[in-house]
Formats: structure tokens, sequence, C-alpha cells
């Protein structure tokens, strides 16, 4: 969801119903004990501080030790959705609205929903909670933020399809890392307290692997780190502090019609995020695309869009040239781009976008992205 589409879901300041808290316990994969974790504040939250807490949707998978969580927690029944011939079952946003707690627990914050459902994606869902002034507890794993997504897929060689936007970490109020050794989580597996005892062999031979549960938690641990460093970042600027942090940093994702730029843009994302700085995607348009190309285009845009990244077409025949030009006109601080896909033959005979780039723009830094399909 574009960053403007998670705005309108943002009381304003004339709203007499003030925004609704949001905390997220996040982990780098599944049985790590999110939702364990998740229902035990809320069983404190009621018995000790007697706060109206309900469920507004909960998975346990079959997980007994989650199950005995739930408790006497009252448990808001889910709405029942008719496609293609089947009944699916989803949360239902507006019972929970019309019930009205002061908190509500709301699981799996990457999901995608049946269609015909109010909203496309459950963190859509939970926006539109927090609006009307009703805090929530979620989960999510890492590796369902969507500028990881090229990250994660290169390490476990899993495509993640169901992601949410940055935006909504960076939006949470407060993030709790659920962490738990590579090792202790391959146990758990093995005993069958994550899956079924039948499906546990498979998943630890596949996505379960020590190596990939190894990086997915250094990532979450990052992750969290960036945002620790990014609410100290924002008190330091409400108190007027002086920081070694840059303010005129500037970002410029290049694209091509090539092959998508997606892995360009994600990592173009993270750095502008990383240095709080200003992030551009600049697609120079040196002849008609055709329609392969103009299908390519639509993803980055689309991609680009999500990540809340402005996107400026330019008319140019010397790509390289164009880039350098506004990159300059602009006080961009750093410029990313994609690898060259061009043989040696080919940057014989036609030159070499990026390395006429890099005489243009001395004085910029650089970063080439290694990407699956080199492009142009």
């Amino acid at each position: 969801m574009p960053q403007d589409d998670i705005n309108k879901f943002v009381p304003n300041s004339e709203q007499s119903v003030p925004r609704g808290w949001l905390k997220i316990f996040i982990g780098f994969a599944a049985g790590v004990g999110k939702t364990y974790t998740m229902l035990a504040e809320a069983n404190r939250r009621k018995t000790k501080q007697g706060q109206d807490i309900v469920i507004g949707l909960v998975e346990t998978h079959g997980r007994k030790g989650t199950s005995e969580q739930i408790g006497d927690l009252e448990i808001i029944p889910r709405k029942v959705i008719h496609y293609k011939g089947s009944d699916f079952e989803e949360m239902d946003a507006d019972a929970i609205i019309a019930r009205k707690p002061a908190w509500v627990l709301i699981d799996e914050l990457a999901h995608t929903n049946v269609p015909g459902s109010p909203t496309e994606k459950r963190y859509e869902d939970v926006l539109r909670i927090l609006d009307c002034g009703i805090s929530v507890l979620t989960t999510m794993n890492v590796q369902h933020l969507e500028s990881l997504n090229d990250r994660v897929q290169q390490i476990t060689g899993v495509t993640v399809r169901e992601t949410v936007p940055d935006s909504i970490l960076t939006r949470a109020d407060e993030i709790v890392n659920i962490d738990i050794t590579p090792r202790a989580l391959m146990n758990r597996l093995a005993r069958g307290d994550v899956y079924k005892t039948d499906k546990a062999p498979q998943a630890l031979a596949n996505f379960f692997v020590e190596g990939n549960l190894a990086a997915l938690r250094e990532i979450a641990l990052r992750e969290v780190a960036s945002e620790v460093d990014r609410n100290i970042q924002s008190f330091r600027n409400d108190l007027n502090v002086e920081t070694d942090v840059n303010p005129h940093e500037r970002v410029m994702v290049c694209l091509s019609s090539a092959i998508p730029s997606e892995s360009v843009l994600r990592r173009g994302w993270r750095i502008a995020n990383r240095l709080q700085a200003d992030i551009v995607a600049v697609y120079v348009s040196s002849a008609m695309p055709t329609i392969d190309q103009m299908k390519i285009l639509d993803k980055d845009f689309n991609l680009a869009r999500s990540l809340n990244i402005a996107i400026q077409q330019v008319r140019s025949k010397d790509i390289a040239r164009a880039l350098s030009e506004y990159a300059r006109e602009n006080q961009i601080t750093q410029i990313v781009i994609g690898h060259s896909n061009r043989s040696h033959a080919e940057q014989i005979s036609q030159g070499s976008i990026i390395n006429k780039l890099l005489d243009l723009v001395k004085g910029i830094d650089v970063l080439i992205v290694a990407t699956t399909k080199n492009t142009k």
C-alpha cells in the first residue's frame, strides 16, 4: 500500500478520537513464540491491570501451549466470506470496531484477505482499527517486510508473496523482537511443537535449515536495532539535539526497462531509510518502450509507490548524461544503479552506461547493485 493510502487511515488533529497504540511482536521465523508471547501479555493486561482486551484473530496452528494461552480471553467471531463456491473465515474488523475494546489481538499482520473482503490486506484492517482509537497487539515475521523481499529470496530460495510496507514498522509505537537461537527453534520443530511431526523432516530439510535461520535472525536483530536508532533520532529531533546525521542526503535510484529493478529499488530504499534521506527513482526514456518493457516498468513503478519513492521520468537519447544532469540539478548525494548486462563486445561497440555515468558524477557516491539478471 502506498504511503498516501496508509495516511488516509491516520486521524488528523481535528479528530476527537486519539489513534490507538500499535505494538508489534516480530520474529525471524514461524515457531519462535510471537503468538504465545502476545497472548501471555494479553492475559496479564486483563488479569493484573483489568484492561478490556479481546482477540480479533489468533492462529494457534494446533500448538497446544499457544492454545492454552487463550484462556478466557473474549474472542470476536470471524466473518464468513463466500468465494468461488467455498466459505472462508476472515477477521471481522467491523465487529471489533463496534465492540470497541481498549486492546485487540490480531495475528499474522501480513495476511492477504480472501477476495470479497472489505480490504485486501490485514494490515489495512489494523490501520483502520487504530484510526478508531483501539490499540492493537499484532505479530509478523521479518521476512514479510517489502524492502527485504529480494534479500530473503537470495538467502532462503523462497519468494515471500505476502508483504507489508516497511512504513508499518515505522508507524509502530512499540516493537518487541521475539528471539531464540536457530538450534532451539530446530529442536522445537523436531519435537512437533511448530508443525505436525510428519511435516517436521521436510521443513528441517528446506526452509528451516540452520544457515537460513541464522541469517534471518541476524536480519531481524538488525531491523529492530534500526528502528530503535530511528526512534532515538526522532527524539533528538524533537528536542533539537544536534547529531551527525546529514539532513541533506538524497538518494537516486536508476530504473531500467530492460529487466525489473526491484532489487535496486529495495536497496535504495533501505539506504535512504537508514540515512533518513530523501529518495527518488529516475527512469530515462530513450525510445518508446515495447509491451514487455512497459510490463517491467509498471511493476517497478508500483513497487516504488508502495515504498513511497517518488518517480521521475526523463526523455533523452543519452541515458548516462541525463542521469548525471538530474543528479547535479537535484543535489543527489548517492546513486543506486543495477549492474550492466552488456557483454564486453557490446560495451566496446555501444559503450557502458555505468562507466560513462561514473565519469560524469565525480563527487557522488555510486552503488552498483547485482541483480538476478544484470541490467543494461
